[in-house]
């Protein structure tokens, strides 16, 4: 699984450490990741939690990433702003019992978590066990296990409803301000890092038209 990370401006300045944490506890799962930024508080692409909520539907709908964990000081603006958008089934996550059931029972495709609220001493650790419940146990595996039917039901039932609510992505994207979408896009790393991944050439090529 290739996993994007996306920080906005206001916890932008942890993101050295949330990187390290989820390196730390995926890559010997066999999964990847890709940081998007940002990846300090003075990076010259400023992104707000609306910016991570675009995006992770960039990512997730094109195929560049996976799955995608995101984030601000409470979690919430993240989660609203990445489930306004096509293609992404985000959860707001507070501790490691959230993150084993959003994976099991939701088996949604991002996160967003509090990286402000609740974040002391200690809080990497949280973080580790959080990121370990979430994508050490697999997905959609039902919780309680005698609950799983009902639950794989529920989600897909949940998938065919976002797929008649949410327009196309590209339509989407061609009615946004311009300016919006392509400081979405101006991080430091992103070209290198979606461009060879996206298998959706008519995004790809709007995306590259703002430059």
């Amino acid at each position: 699984m290739r996993i994007a990370l996306v920080m906005e401006n206001s916890q932008a300045a942890k993101n050295a450490l949330v990187e390290q944490v989820l390196r730390q506890v995926v890559e010997p799962l066999g999964h990847t990741v890709d940081n998007y930024g940002m990846y300090t508080a003075e990076d010259d692409c400023q992104l707000t939690y609306v910016h991570a909520g675009l995006l992770a539907s960039l990512l997730l709908t094109t195929g560049a990433a996976d799955y995608v964990v995101t984030g601000c000081g409470t979690g919430e603006g993240a989660m609203l702003a990445c489930n306004s958008f096509p293609g992404v089934l985000c959860g707001h996550l507070e501790d490691p019992a959230d993150g084993y059931m959003f994976a099991q029972i939701n088996d949604g495709n991002c996160v967003a978590l509090p990286y402000a609220k609740d974040f002391g001493w200690g809080g990497e650790r949280k973080l580790e066990m959080i990121f370990h419940q979430l994508f050490a146990y697999g997905h959609g595996n039902g919780y309680p296990k005698e609950r799983v039917v009902p639950e794989q039901r529920n989600k897909k039932i949940l998938d065919g409803v976002k797929a008649i609510t949410y327009r196309p992505l590209i339509d989407i994207l061609k009615d946004m301000d311009p300016a919006f979408v392509k400081n979405a896009v101006s991080g430091a790393h992103f070209a290198e890092l979606f461009y060879p991944k996206c298998g959706d050439a008519e995004i790809a090529a709007f995306l590259r038209s703002l430059s």
